[in-house]
């Protein structure tokens, strides 16, 4: 999977040396990647150009070069909302989270609102919901409201390729997240947990969704939420 962190949640300990990129070799990548947009032309469509920066931008986080990826994942979220690339201004929040800044958790819940709001790639939603959970107290029912909201958004999204493996993955992570909340670890007393919390309610789940996510970002949204409304495709 792209984004997603899976090691924690489907026991995915692969320790091999391949799976941890030397330094040496993401600096090669990093290298190319300026190639590349150094060779674009002024004509090139902007979203091209946004996408390598992105790419820059992972590179980096993987560097430790924080403060260079939050400065341009920052300025490519603005510029992704000027173009309408609703997943890339998703990725540019993933990076400013990752970035490890004061602003990273307002910046993972603007991502997150996008990213539920404008149909993108599932696994990148859930990927910035995990986010949420990870940094939710083990008992609060935020982390229980995010982890529904994932298992949603995969349901109603994923296609078949994917559907499979997502739904496991999320129903794993909502599985995770009761056995934090409430000790559960009975399949009867997870359907009674989730009943209890409404997780099984899209009309009471998404609500709740976004009243963390206000709560998040303190009434500092870096968009006028109305006015992106009026781009959800049909």
């Amino acid at each position: 999977m792209k984004y997603l962190q899976t090691e924690a949640i489907m026991g995915d300990n692969d320790s091999s040396d391949d799976a941890i990129p030397s330094t040496q070799r993401v600096e090669l990548r990093l290298a190319e990647l300026e190639q590349q947009l150094a060779k674009l032309g002024s004509d090139a469509p902007e979203s091209e150009r946004v996408q390598l920066e992105l790419d820059c931008g992972y590179a980096l986080l993987e560097l430790n070069r924080f403060d260079e990826s939050w400065a341009l994942a920052r300025a490519l979220f603005d510029r992704a909302l000027e173009i309408a690339e609703w997943q890339q201004a998703v990725e540019a929040c993933d990076i400013m989270f990752q970035s490890d800044k004061p602003e990273s958790i307002p910046a993972l819940a603007q991502g997150i609102w996008i990213g539920v709001t404008f149909p993108i790639d599932p696994e990148l939603t859930v990927a910035m919901l995990q986010h949420l959970i990870d940094e939710t107290p083990d008992k609060s029912d935020g982390a229980a409201v995010a982890a529904a909201v994932a298992n949603y958004i995969v349901d109603i999204r994923a296609n078949d390729a994917s559907r499979e493996n997502l739904l496991f993955f999320t129903n794993q992570l909502l599985g995770q997240v009761a056995r934090r909340h409430s000790q559960v670890e009975e399949q009867d007393i997870f359907d009674f947990w989730v009943q209890q919390l409404e997780l099984d309610n899209p009309e009471k789940f998404l609500p709740r969704l976004a009243t963390v996510l206000d709560v998040l970002v303190a009434g500092q949204w870096w968009y006028d939420k109305d006015l992106l409304r009026q781009q959800i495709p049909d």
